[in-house]
């Protein structure tokens, strides 16, 4: 028994020092290169912060770009999609009520031309990010909202696309709708 006991101990006090002291050292000296060194890069408007770039946040005025939606109701503490299948029938009627209240709050838009992304929520929950489709799709209710021609908010989407060559264009939707302010800020 002394036999197995040492060598356990041993074992254990071994992964103990790699799990809980080498390998977190490791993760947080790469994070201190990245952006924000692993605290997130922070958003500000007018010297406040709004938000960070790299979690999503729910913009349901008119004036605004939507978002994807969460399923975790952009609660960043805790990420995560909502498990449902597309062949559960709960998650279809929840796409479909969707796609209504989309094609409601943005008439003139049919249904084909809408994109899956603005219907389903991402992986996380928390995806910022939309197609350029899905923020163009979009143009003509912000800009009837803000009295802004469509063709500068059409501008405005490709100013704030990033992406291509390697990976898919992409629109962050909080910098897009910073964006907007400065371009026609929101009446209140």
């Amino acid at each position: 028994m002394k036999s197995n006991i040492l060598p356990a101990l041993r074992l254990s006090l071994v992964l103990l020092v790699l799990c809980c002291v080498i390998y977190p050292a490791i993760v947080w000296a790469a994070a201190q290169l990245a952006p924000g060194h692993g605290e997130g890069v922070q958003l500000s408007q007018k010297g406040r912060v709004v938000g960070f770039a790299n979690v999503g946040q729910k913009f349901s005025k008119p004036g605004y770009f939507n978002t994807r939606p969460s399923a975790v109701d952009y609660n960043a503490q805790g990420s995560g999609g909502s498990n449902k299948g597309p062949s559960n029938p709960e998650y279809l009627a929840q796409v479909k009520a969707r796609l209504d209240t989309f094609l409601l709050q943005n008439p003139g838009v049919k249904a084909a031309d809408v994109p899956a992304e603005l219907l389903t929520a991402s992986g996380s929950g928390l995806d910022p990010h939309l197609s350029p489709q899905g923020a163009l799709v979009q143009v003509a209710r912000v800009a009837k909202a803000r009295g802004v021609a469509p063709a500068r908010l059409t501008a405005l989407v490709n100013a704030n696309t990033e992406g291509g060559t390697l990976a898919p264009q992409v629109v962050n939707v909080l910098r897009l709708n910073l964006a907007l302010d400065e371009l026609a800020p929101a009446s209140k």
